[in-house]
Order: C-alpha cells, then sequence, then structure tokens
C-alpha cells in the first residue's frame, strides 16, 4: 500500500519536471516565419560503456548511434507529415548527409561549422540537432531483464538526449527538449524517439495542432 502511494506522488513530479525540459524562444514566431524545410543532423553522442573498448572502435559505435537517431527522427517527422501534422518539410537525410560528404564535412569535424554555415550549405532555413550521452548501445536495444517495480519508477538511468532546432538564418536557438533515457523510454532508438516526440507534441513548434 505504502509503494502505491508512493508512486501517485512520484508520477505527477516527473511530469512536472518533463515540461520544465522543454525550452522554447521567445523570438520562435519571428524567427521562423518564413521557414520551410529543415535538415536533420546526426547527433553527437558521447559512450560511456561498461564494456572495455578501444578508442578507434568507440568512435565508430558514437558515430552509428548518432546517425541512429536520424534516422529515427527522419521517420517520426515523414509519418507526421504524412498526416499532415507539421508547417515545415524536412530534408531527406541522405540527401543531407550527401552535401556534407561533398564538402568534406564529417561526423568527426561537423562541429566545427556553425549553424549559419550549416543551413547555407545544406540549403535549409533551420536545423534539427542534438546530442547524446549513453552507457548502452540505445540502437542495439535496452536490456530486457528488469522487475515491474523497475517499470513504474523509470530505474536504471542509460543517459540523456538533448534536440534542438536553430534558426538558419541567425543560428538562434529556437526550441530544445531534454530527456532522462531509462528502461520506460523504449525498446531501442526508433522507440525513444517515437515515445519523447509523443509527449513533446503540443510543445512542438511546428505542429500544426498545438
Amino acid at each position: 500500500m505504502r509503494l502505491f502511494f508512493y508512486i501517485l506522488l512520484v508520477i505527477p513530479f516527473f511530469s512536472l519536471q518533463a515540461q520544465k525540459n522543454i525550452y522554447e524562444s521567445d523570438k520562435f514566431e519571428i524567427l521562423s516565419e518564413d521557414h520551410k524545410i529543415l535538415a536533420i543532423l546526426p547527433f553527437f553522442t558521447d559512450l560511456a560503456l561498461k564494456e572495455n573498448v578501444n578508442e578507434s572502435d568507440l568512435t565508430k559505435l558514437e558515430e552509428r548511434e548518432g546517425y541512429a537517431v536520424q534516422d529515427a527522427l527522419e521517420t517520426y517527422f515523414g509519418r507526421g507529415k504524412k498526416r499532415k501534422k507539421f508547417s515545415v518539410d524536412f530534408q531527406n537525410t541522405n540527401n543531407t548527409n550527401a552535401l556534407l560528404a561533398q564538402k568534406n564535412i564529417t561526423y568527426q569535424n561537423i562541429d566545427t561549422y556553425t549553424i549559419k554555415e550549416l543551413s547555407e550549405i545544406l540549403g535549409v532555413d533551420g536545423i534539427v540537432s542534438g546530442n547524446m550521452n549513453l552507457n548502452i548501445l540505445l540502437s542495439e536495444g535496452i536490456p530486457s531483464d528488469f522487475s515491474f517495480i523497475d517499470y513504474l519508477l523509470g530505474d536504471a538511468n542509460y543517459g540523456r538526449i538533448g534536440i534542438k532546432v536553430s534558426d538558419g538564418i541567425t543560428g538562434k536557438l529556437l526550441w530544445k527538449y531534454e530527456k532522462e533515457i531509462n528502461k520506460k523510454s523504449g525498446r531501442n532508438t526508433t522507440d525513444l524517439i517515437e515515445s519523447m516526440m509523443k509527449k513533446a507534441t503540443r510543445k512542438f513548434p511546428y505542429d500544426k495542432e498545438r
């Protein structure tokens, strides 16, 4: 019985915390007025795995995780666009990555370019980007051995993810959403993005229905 009342107490707290993790610029309407298309970049990833992995392999794994989020976001936004839900289009990520490659921009050096430079290279009005801190390989799925209590309380923290949207002309941050990754976040990268974006749906600035 005590556990039941504890759960009733902590759930509203976590809901409140989730709302605090969403930021929107007070200049969003002005800066995004002419936005037509956004590009999704691979996410910067910092892996702290329990297994011993050499530096070269770790770099490759971080890159793989970063591209997995890029793919998952494209899938999510693509489904939303088919429902005519968003007021902007999203550049095909294959085109995004090809255009970057033509300028010798790689996963390792993309952080040396500004949002304005990247937007100009990609021919878009804004950039969707972000970062992750992980202690597991999310693209391979989270561990399946967990108890019912762990699920309810969201125990077993696997890291954190932050998604942000920036204006291409000014480079200013327009919107940001941060979320802790745990056993309730989903089975893999696609599930995580689907889950967190659904929770942020009414807060996503390009959502026509908000």
